[in-house]
């Protein structure tokens, strides 16, 4: 297992950790999140919603200033575990069905 960089809580109470090696793959694919990592966790914390991902996964989304949403994908695997996939910043928001609020 890969050692945890950072964890927080899900508006589900669910612990997501942020792993060493998917903050790698993050920042060398959107390298406008380089530097922003408390910004990545925080839209898991304080989202201003959730919605569905592919295969189960989550999609925080919080705006980040004029025509600027960052999107963090993660999966809750148990009520007690959970992980980042990915995250990035976009102009639209994807408008999958919300899970949250």
């Amino acid at each position: 297992m890969k050692a945890s960089v950072e964890t927080v809580q899900s508006v589900n109470g669910v612990p997501i950790r942020l792993t060493g090696e998917r903050w790698t793959h993050i920042v060398e694919n959107h390298d406008e999140l380089a530097g922003r990592m408390d910004e990545v966790l925080n839209a898991i914390e304080d989202p201003e919603w959730v919605s569905t991902g592919y295969g189960g996964a989550l999609i925080a989304w919080q705006n980040r200033g004029r025509h600027r949403w960052l999107g963090v994908f993660y999966r809750e695997t148990s009520k007690k575990d959970g992980f980042v996939i990915t995250a990035f910043l976009t102009q639209k928001p994807k408008r999958k069905p919300k899970v949250w609020p």
